[in-house]
């Protein structure tokens, strides 16, 4: 066990962190362990890493001195920040930041970022077809950690960059799963403006950051857009339609309705549907199945996900 690499993997007992430890940990006869990091180790998901075998220890990006005892002596580091806690791109970009300069200190030889596209390169302030939220965003929860790609470059950090796509995990938690109407039809609302969507298990994450670790120095500078599926709305419908057993309708929403819904980044999320929108199939090609499937050969598709999670899905 001495001879194994450290991976040190901020967010440890959320979706993307969770998944690279479990990853990690099955791969018995692999060339890494890990060590979780977590601001409660006490907590049960801690407890179920610690189970596993991972070493957990308590850190928090948003305390910079606590991340130098936690990132001692590692070969890597996966690195995450949960906009969705708080809602401030810029203490998201804070925590970004505070974590690539305890990569540096810390001298470790692999970084992988959990990254996203920084929408105001496409979609300049002054473009009034995006609403700017914040006062300096485009797509909050996308624009501070593209911002922080340049952090990590000017802390010559050897990064690789993970690009996730839509978790299908979101029609479980988030809300965003079908609708029942007053027949009993169901219907699937998403402001999507004709564009396919890339979707992926969220457990998938974490394996395909492990695939990227795996591949070692070759992967630094590398840019890795993931997705298990990219898939239409009729698509998705009728998918969970035969998931579910239940016919399901897709309908469109319009951007701005959807912006409006008032739930708590309602605006965030609308500007980033319709940045998918405005991208079009240079969005689509930033994510791609086969390299994926590359990095993780275990990788779900929609209908294996759906065969597994259908019964977990809410009908509102």
């Amino acid at each position: 066990m001495s001879d194994r690499k450290v991976i040190v993997v901020v967010g440890a007992t959320g979706a993307q962190g969770g998944g690279l430890v479990r990853a990690i940990q099955a791969d018995r006869e692999g060339p890494f362990r890990t060590r979780a990091v977590t601001r409660a180790p006490g907590s049960d998901k801690a407890r179920a890493l610690a189970a596993l075998g991972a070493e957990v220890v308590a850190a928090d990006a948003d305390d910079p001195a606590s991340l130098d005892a936690a990132f001692a002596g590692a070969h890597g580091a996966f690195l995450v920040t949960n906009f969705w806690e708080h809602f401030s791109a810029d203490r998201e970009l804070a925590q970004a930041t505070a974590l690539a300069r305890a990569s540096t200190r810390a001298g470790l030889a692999h970084v992988v970022w959990s990254t996203l596209e920084d929408t105001r390169r496409t979609v300049p302030l002054g473009d009034a077809r995006l609403p700017t939220l914040q006062g300096k965003y485009k797509v909050p929860h996308f624009d501070a950690k593209g911002e922080a790609d340049a952090v990590f470059a000017a802390e010559g950090v050897p990064t690789s960059y993970l690009l996730a796509a839509f978790y299908w995990e979101n029609f479980i938690h988030f809300g965003a799963g079908p609708r029942a109407g007053a027949d009993g039809s169901l219907m699937l609302a998403m402001p999507l403006g004709g564009q396919k969507l890339p979707g992926i298990a969220a457990e998938d994450i974490g394996r395909c950051a492990y695939g990227i670790f795996r591949r070692g120095a070759t992967a630094i500078g590398q840019r890795f857009g993931i997705a298990g599926e990219i898939l239409s709305g009729e698509e998705m419908a009728a998918k969970l339609g035969r998931g579910l057993g239940r016919p399901v309708v897709f309908q469109n929403v319009p951007f701005d309705v959807y912006r409006g819904l008032g739930f708590p980044g309602a605006d965030d999320m609308g500007n980033m549907f319709q940045y998918q929108a405005l991208l079009g199939d240079a969005f689509l090609q930033a994510r791609d199945p086969d390299l994926s499937r590359a990095l993780n050969p275990a990788l779900q598709d929609f209908d294996t996900w759906l065969a597994a999670n259908a019964a977990r899905i809410p009908l509102g």
